[in-house]
């Protein structure tokens, strides 16, 4: 007997009109605006996300001892442990949400709102006048911030196949980057009346916030980063909502 041949017909998708995520597959297949423009958009969303958790470490012990609710110096290192430690306590309780959330509604709205949390939470850090409403901050600038988990999809869904390496390992370098930078901020421009009397004179606004330039430097960016991200491709296919 004759073998039967059956010849599989070629699936062709169907694309949707004014569906931003069809327009991403059909520049995909292409092979169109699959370049710098998408990587900038990871790397100032991944930069949003990380100059924040590592830019209070220099300055931090000096924050909490101006606080002045430490009893021994042993006391404000403890102290100081709690505030770094409460933006990555918020961002594990409600990363799975966000994770979610971003299934749902799309990578596009989840980074968004993470980078605006960045500029409001971050920038309230910065003003901060005793020790729980900076653990406060801290605490809900990581849970309304998780944009990491859907900036990683996004990061998959936004180039080809072959190139969804070179995605990942942009989060993962701008992540690195981040943590060298966010120190070096807090570093350079945390108290700035002692530093730079020349520039910022006793007495003044950044005499009474002495840890606020840091935090304000970090949040402009964000804001700047949030308004670029308007133009960013959505992935969301219209038959999902």
């Amino acid at each position: 007997m004759e073998e039967e041949t059956f010849e599989k017909p070629l699936l062709k998708k169907n694309y949707h009109e004014n569906c931003p995520g069809c327009k991403v597959d059909q520049a995909k297949e292409l092979k169109k605006d699959v370049s710098f423009r998408n990587l900038s958009y990871i790397w100032l969303a991944v930069l949003c996300g990380t100059l924040p958790v590592a830019s209070l470490f220099p300055f931090v012990y000096f924050m909490v001892k101006d606080f002045n609710i430490a009893e021994t110096e042993e006391d404000i290192s403890t102290y100081a442990g709690y505030v770094g430690s409460s933006m990555m306590l918020g961002r594990s309780l409600t990363s799975i949400l966000w994770g979610m959330i971003s299934d749902r509604y799309g990578r596009k709205p989840v980074i968004i709102i993470g980078i605006i949390t960045v500029v409001i939470f971050n920038t309230l850090f910065g003003l901060s006048t005793n020790l729980w409403m900076a653990v406060s901050m801290r605490f809900l600038l990581g849970c309304l911030n998780g944009l990491l988990g859907p900036i990683k999809a996004y990061a998959t869904e936004i180039f080809r196949e072959e190139e969804q390496a070179l995605g990942l390992s942009t989060v993962v370098a701008a992540w690195g980057v981040g943590l060298v930078i966010g120190p070096a901020l807090g570093g350079y421009l945390a108290q700035p009346v002692l530093k730079y009397p020349h520039i910022f004179p006793k007495g003044s606004f950044w005499d009474r916030f002495p840890y606020f330039l840091p935090c304000f430097i970090i949040s402009a960016f964000a804001f700047a980063s949030a308004i670029a991200c308007i133009w960013l491709p959505s992935t969301k296919p219209v038959s999902e909502k």
